[in-house]
């Protein structure tokens, strides 16, 4: 077993942190936490987009966000979310406290 703990940094924006990775010869698996303060948007301009499919979980708080051709959401703790490779993306935390995430990036090579 491996135990990584979650560093709160002070003053950032939006606080990213990779807690595990496992790299074999078929997948690559990142899991992480996020922190989005209120009034942040993730990314600042534009949209987001990778070649891992994104499976989330929101601890605390709530985003508004859109993937694809989704319409926009609000998205709020104790709700998980799925974002599949390459697919675009944002979110914006519109709320008065800060949203916090785990995610799973899964990546098929």
């Amino acid at each position: 077993m491996k135990i990584s703990k979650v560093n709160r940094e002070q003053n950032q924006e939006v606080m990213n942190q990779t807690l595990f990775q496992h790299i074999d010869q078929n997948t690559v698996v990142k899991m992480g936490f996020v922190q989005i303060l209120p009034g942040e948007r993730v990314p600042k301009e534009g949209l987001s987009m990778h070649d891992e499919d994104e499976y989330s979980f929101i601890l605390q708080g709530s985003i508004t966000t859109q993937s694809g051709d989704s319409p926009i959401m609000k998205v709020e703790h104790g709700t998980a979310t799925f974002i599949p490779a390459k697919e675009k993306h944002w979110a914006i935390n519109e709320g008065e406290e800060v949203c916090e995430i785990v995610y799973v990036l899964v990546e098929h090579k």
